[in-house]
């Protein structure tokens, strides 16, 4: 019972027909000129061009990346200069707070926009927060609590700015594809970070798109590979994958949401039966499949540990900082005490679950709570 999809799922059926096509004849370097090399080149080619459907962007825009993680850093440090005035947020993915400490180290300034208690941000204050700035960072959809930003509102109002003081607006939309219907021209994004392995894809594959007339300075030196944007072999079994990934996503995006959403909204009722206090951290609009929630007086690494000696495998916040002594980075951002923070287990779903498994879920998932009170509490 996979309920942690949020930090990767199964490899789609089609996505493995295709890699394991390719594994029979020699996996060539796209950049050699013989026979093999321009297959494996037109094949990444067509790859680009599914992701570059997905997102309504040119294929040119489309720069792949060994993860989101790689986008992101792509993404923020390949556009700030010493001197420059940064905006995120908070909450974003430790990725880009990575990158935005590193952007610190070389002379930039960050700093937080102002969210409401959920953890959004208003567009009028960000506009007129970030006039002047190089860069607001905005992630789409958070992983650990689900909430989506208001982002085309946020392109609109940055749009509205004077060409000399509109910042370049980049969004972390991993956990959004293929969630959400993306128009990289109606969001007014310059620049939009994906994952391939949230669509089915193997792990090991990003993008980013970057805006056809945006100078983007390299993170990866050594070759003239993506258009001199990153350097490096490209993983061609991985972009293979990421464009037979894409292509699905754009098939099945509605229905799958939609069902989705409704397996999370049946975990919830079935939690409620007898799961008593809860408290639930996700809040519409959010991603379809993520609940969040919190086991009050119970800490949730212990429950994590629990659920999966009875099978049900589940996430205390993003698998990028698992393991970190402190309590999720982002519920204390959005004003929780360590022990609510660390009582919050986080449930993402996928289309590979029925009804069936999430009231199996459900039910396991009440046992071990019940079990836990029972001893008065989790250690």
């Amino acid at each position: 019972m996979y309920l942690d999809h949020n930090a990767g799922g199964r490899i789609r059926a089609e996505v493995a027909a295709a890699i394991t096509d390719w594994l029979q004849q020699p996996v060539a370097n796209p950049s050699s000129l013989h026979a093999a090399g321009r297959r494996a080149r037109d094949a990444m080619e067509e790859a680009r061009d599914e992701v570059a459907r997905l997102i309504r962007a040119a294929p040119g825009e489309i720069v792949f990346t060994g993860s989101g993680s790689e986008a992101n850093g792509l993404a923020i440090l390949g556009v700030a200069r010493p001197g420059d005035a940064l905006f995120s947020t908070p909450i974003e993915h430790a990725s880009v707070l990575g990158a935005l400490s590193a952007a610190e180290s070389y002379g930039c300034d960050s700093s937080w926009l102002s969210m409401d208690a959920d953890g959004r941000v208003t567009p009028d204050a960000v506009a007129r927060a970030a006039t002047g700035a190089r860069l607001v960072s905005l992630g789409w959809g958070n992983g650990e609590t689900g909430i989506l930003q208001p982002l085309a509102a946020v392109g609109a109002a940055l749009s509205c700015l004077a060409s000399d003081k509109r910042p370049l607006l980049h969004s972390d939309a991993v956990q959004v594809v293929g969630n959400e219907d993306i128009d990289v021209g109606a969001l007014a994004v310059d620049l939009l970070t994906l994952s391939g392995h949230k669509l089915g894809a193997p792990s090991g594959i990003g993008a980013l798109f970057v805006r056809r007339d945006l100078s983007l300075m390299p993170r990866v030196h050594g070759g003239s590979q993506e258009r001199e944007r990153r350097a490096g072999t490209e993983n061609l079994l991985g972009i293979i994958g990421f464009g037979v990934a894409a292509k699905l996503a754009r098939q099945d995006s509605a229905d799958r949401v939609s069902r989705i959403r409704d397996l999370r909204e049946r975990l919830w009722s079935v939690l409620q039966e007898n799961c008593q206090p809860l408290v639930r951290y996700d809040c519409e609009p959010s991603l379809p499949g993520t609940l969040s929630v919190g086991f009050t007086g119970l800490r949730g690494d212990a429950l994590l540990v629990a659920l999966d000696s009875v099978g049900v495998a589940a996430s205390n916040g993003s698998a990028c900082a698992a393991g970190a002594p402190e309590p999720s980075h982002v519920l204390r951002a959005l004003g929780h005490d360590d022990e609510a923070a660390r009582s919050v287990l986080r449930f993402s779903l996928g289309s590979d679950l029925d009804p069936d498994a999430i009231d199996r879920a459900g039910a396991a998932i009440r046992q071990v709570v019940a079990d836990a009170r029972g001893r008065g509490g989790c250690p």
